[in-house]
């Protein structure tokens, strides 16, 4: 069983790695295309990694 609160906030940090993201796109100045393709990626594979069980806790701990 996974936590809620550990889901959580895996998901609020993998947020803040999107947003930060966007924040050094902005930075260099990327094209507009770039803005979309990689935050959408950051959260695609936050869905893909809780899916996958990532979250998980092992057995024994």
């Amino acid at each position: 069983m996974v936590s809620k609160i550990r889901v959580l906030l895996g998901m609020l940090v993998l947020l803040a790695l999107a947003i930060g993201a966007i924040a050094l796109l902005a930075a260099v100045k990327a094209d507009a295309v770039w803005f979309t393709i990689v935050p959408i990626g950051i959260l695609l594979f936050s869905v893909v990694a809780q899916s996958l069980g990532w979250f998980d806790k092992k057995a024994g701990n």
